[in-house]
């Protein structure tokens, strides 16, 4: 599903190139569920990045579902991160303006949904994610944990092949930290495809793949179950 070859990242900073990823090689098959770990500036977020099309490498070859992403146009690219790819951030990324079932519509309605059915698509996953009485609430009005629980059902909103999510327990308390692992291992065990950056040993020991990096390289890439 996902391969990379000889992948590398290079930012220019002033008079600067600064290498962020090196060299880096690794292929994902269809239900596997990953943990990507290294400490800060290692290269995890980069790396995160480029799986996920947000950000191109300079060089190497990357392709997803035997499609090499450098040949894409930036459209071409923005329909792959919308409908084959779901996104969990740390900090959620919801509109504050939204409640919980139109933040899930988001996607939505960049594909030209009716209203109608976006509706009857978004208020199953928020009960899947057990927040059946919060549809109409707004993000202030949420916990973290739900807030993250809404995160997860706009990323599954168009059935996307692949989750990607980055550090998503990473500011939520063990209980709801927990609770959102529960949810994104039971989607996994339903043949989704799951990549999460995380810092925690804890979260990395449920996942079956560690991938671990250190100044840009993969270092360590073991199976763990």
């Amino acid at each position: 599903m996902i391969e990379l070859s000889h992948i590398t990242k290079t930012y220019r900073m002033g008079d600067v190139d600064i290498t962020v990823l090196s060299d880096v090689s690794l292929s994902v098959s269809p239900g596997e569920l990953i943990a990507i770990m290294g400490p800060s500036g290692s290269g995890k977020s980069t790396l995160m990045n480029i799986i996920g099309c947000l950000d191109r490498p300079t060089s190497g070859v990357y392709r997803f579902k035997n499609r090499e992403i450098s040949t894409l146009s930036d459209d071409e690219l923005a329909v792959i991160r919308n409908q084959k790819i779901g996104f969990v951030f740390q900090t959620f990324n919801l509109l504050p303006r939204f409640s919980a079932v139109k933040n899930v519509e988001v996607p939505l309605i960049y594909c030209g949904l009716p209203a109608r059915l976006r509706r009857e698509r978004a208020i199953p996953l928020l009960e899947k994610v057990g927040l059946a009485d919060r549809l109409h609430h707004k993000p202030t009005e949420l916990s973290g944990g739900q807030q993250q629980r809404v995160a997860i059902a706009r990323a599954l909103v168009n059935a996307p092949p692949v989750l990607l999510a980055d550090e998503p327990t990473g500011n939520l308390d063990s209980r709801s930290g927990e609770e959102i692992l529960n949810i994104l291992t039971g989607l996994n065990k339903q043949g989704v495809t799951v990549i999460i950056v995380t810092h925690d040993q804890n979260v990395a020991a449920r996942c079956r793949r560690n991938i671990h990096l250190k100044d840009g390289r993969i270092v360590r890439d073991e199976a763990t179950a």
